[in-house]
């Protein structure tokens, strides 16, 4: 049998409008393809808005890496790791994941796994993120990372990064 391909996708872990509903769009179609989603498992923001996604879809598989066993996990979430490392655990989910998506990039803590993705040789696309933060990681990505204008844009450049 042939792994199963793992996407994650990170962003906020507030409430922010379109990043949430990008998410949650995200989700549903990662598992529709049969792909893991992979998240920060916490029952917030972006984290939880994918997982919802791709509960949408039969057989979807959602994976959350929890900074801790004091956060309040997703509902959405099949498999709980939780890895008492904090924001250690961002290097874990980049690790883990074959491509990783971006929604929005509003904070230093989605920086950080977009900047720790890059690290690690892996591929990144943003999706509806500010003119800044997309040069400035376009910049540093030397070509891994991909901007998306929208969830459907987004979700053909995964798909090309996976057939590679």
């Amino acid at each position: 049998m042939v792994r199963r391909h793992v996407i994650a996708i990170i962003g906020s872990g507030s409430d922010l409008g379109p990043a949430l509903s990008n998410a949650r769009e995200l989700g549903r179609l990662i598992a529709e393809n049969g792909w893991v989603l992979i998240s920060g498992g916490r029952d917030a923001g972006v984290m939880k808005a994918a997982s919802e996604g791709a509960k949408q879809a039969k057989d979807s598989l959602t994976i959350g890496i929890l900074p801790n066993r004091d956060a309040k996990i997703s509902d959405a979430v099949d498999v709980a790791i939780m890895t008492d490392t904090g924001h250690a655990r961002n290097n874990i989910i980049v690790l883990t994941a074959d491509v990783v998506i971006a929604c929005g990039v509003e904070g230093a803590g989605t920086a950080s796994e977009v900047s720790l993705a890059i690290k690690n040789g892996k591929h990144v696309v943003l999706v509806d993120v500010g003119d800044e933060a997309k040069q400035f990681f376009t910049r540093i990505g030397g070509g891994r990372v991909h901007p998306a204008d929208t969830v459907l844009q987004a979700m053909e450049i995964t798909e090309g990064l996976i057939s590679r």
